[in-house]
């Protein structure tokens, strides 16, 4: 169904960010490709779909990919569309209309399906997908999450013959990623062929037939899905992998902190269109304090974390720091957030300037300092596009401690990241704790909140926020 032979590739005419890759997948296969960030998953995916040759310039390529009997680089992407489907790793980069139904139809409406067959495949994908809650809503009120399982469904609809999954749980709290892996389940049942590029993948046990771990552009090994998840825990951290089984939530508040609160969210509560997104929401935390909040997809994190910045204006409620009561520009001032889309807040020609521009001081051995902490100083040069998703994560987490600002808050730091550099984020944030920063982090991450976070705030729908 997927054939790579002796294929490699780079992005200009000087290095490759794929060597010598040969690779067959058979039809009904579920492939992994796992490895470090910027081993080459993602370019790779981008072989199969045809992202690449079709949309990237000035690129050298050699060697043959051939997906669904198509040979990709000679066949125009409106024809592999009808054969292969994609969810990207950013969702929002997929979507074409303003609301979700509008999005789950544009794929037929494309290849001129008549309006009997959509409506009764439309059913089916929402019936089969269980995606009620998704239906008849504006794009720009889902959360990450649900944005990516709108992503799912719309590829769904086409039933395509292969499915190509680039870190599909980036942006998935637990509840969602169990219904992906059912959903996974359904297409492999029904002999569909998946490959999927994912860091997270102790969820893909009993799924995948293979996993093909990669390193520096190259396939280093291939394992069957047995032999993967039979690795000593010695051979995956040595690998860089995430943990192989599901993470419960166990951190504990940390002893010898100073009891007075300097940050205190009182009776919060922000809203939509005159909707409220969230009941009020109060709690506080103390200087060099790491609280995690977590919560189902569309429970209103995001928004919080935004109203807390001064990003958005409260319905009622307010934010204080030493007892006294922060404006949204006092807020803003004070606050420094890291979005969960980092796109939205890379504005440099290089990684350099754009950590330039965040530093509060004109200090070079601090951004050095700081880009080697999250392996980003060999591309200080590139520009910030340019990089893969989980550097651009990095570079937006490195800009925003630059800042310096009292309140540091991320909203999903290690989307994207894979094992090392999860632990080089926890490091970093760890430090700033240190340095008596307040930091609030938003995170569906079991493994990097267990290794961070001093404590846990669930946000609920219908209470206000509660310890966990």
């Amino acid at each position: 169904m997927i054939d790579i032979n002796n294929v490699s590739f780079g992005y200009n005419r000087e290095g490759d960010t794929l060597k010598n890759i040969n690779l067959h997948i058979g039809k009904g296969e579920c492939v992994l490709l796992c490895g470090k960030s910027g081993c080459g998953k993602t370019t790779l995916t981008k072989l199969v779909n045809g992202l690449i040759p079709h949309f990237t310039e000035n690129c050298r390529l050699e060697g043959e990919v051939v997906a669904a009997g198509m040979e990709v680089a000679r066949t125009e992407l409106y024809e592999l569309s009808k054969r292969i489907g994609s969810v990207f790793q950013n969702p929002k980069s997929q979507f074409f209309n303003l609301d979700s139904d509008s999005e789950l139809a544009f794929g037929l409406e494309n290849i001129g399906a008549s309006p009997e067959y959509m409506r009764e495949r439309l059913k089916t994908v929402v019936n089969e997908l269980n995606v009620e809650g998704l239906e008849h809503r504006s794009i720009f009120s889902m959360s990450g999450g649900e944005k990516q399982a709108l992503a799912f469904a719309s590829v769904f609809a086409m039933n395509p013959d292969i499915y190509v999954l680039d870190e599909p749980t980036a942006n998935l709290d637990g509840e969602a990623i169990e219904v992906l892996r059912r959903q996974i389940g359904k297409i492999k049942h029904q002999g569909k062929t998946v490959l999927i590029a994912e860091h997270r993948i102790y969820f893909l046990e009993d799924l995948i037939d293979r996993a093909v771990y990669m390193g520096n552009g190259e396939i280093a090994r291939i394992y069957n899905g047995e032999e993967f998840f039979s690795l000593s825990e010695e051979q995956r951290v040595k690998m860089g992998l995430r943990k192989l089984s599901k993470e419960i939530p166990s951190v504990s508040r940390l002893p010898g902190r100073k009891t007075g609160c300097e940050l205190v969210v009182k009776e919060l509560c922000c809203e939509f269109k005159g909707i409220p997104v969230f009941d009020p929401v109060s709690f506080s935390a103390e200087a060099g304090e790491i609280v995690g909040i977590t919560g189902c997809n569309g429970v209103g994190k995001s928004s919080l974390m935004r109203c807390i910045a001064g990003l958005v204006k409260q319905k009622s409620g307010k934010v204080l720091l030493n007892g006294k009561i922060l404006t949204l520009r006092q807020r803003n001032k004070a606050c420094f957030l890291v979005m969960q889309d980092v796109n939205h807040q890379l504005f440099g020609d290089s990684v350099w300037n754009e950590c330039e521009m965040s530093a509060v001081y004109d200090n070079r051995l601090k951004i050095e300092d700081i880009l080697r902490a999250f392996d980003l100083y060999s591309w200080k040069d590139s520009h910030p596009m340019a990089l893969s998703g989980g550097q651009k994560q990095r570079l937006a987490i490195a800009s925003g401690i630059l800042t310096d600002k009292r309140i540091l808050i991320f909203d999903e730091p290690t989307s994207g990241l894979d094992y090392e550099h999860m632990l080089a984020v926890s490091r970093v944030i760890r430090k700033l704790a240190e340095r008596q920063h307040i930091i609030l982090i938003v995170t569906h991450d079991m493994e990097f909140l267990n290794v961070v976070c001093d404590r846990t705030i669930m946000l609920t729908a219908k209470e206000n926020g509660r310890e966990a």
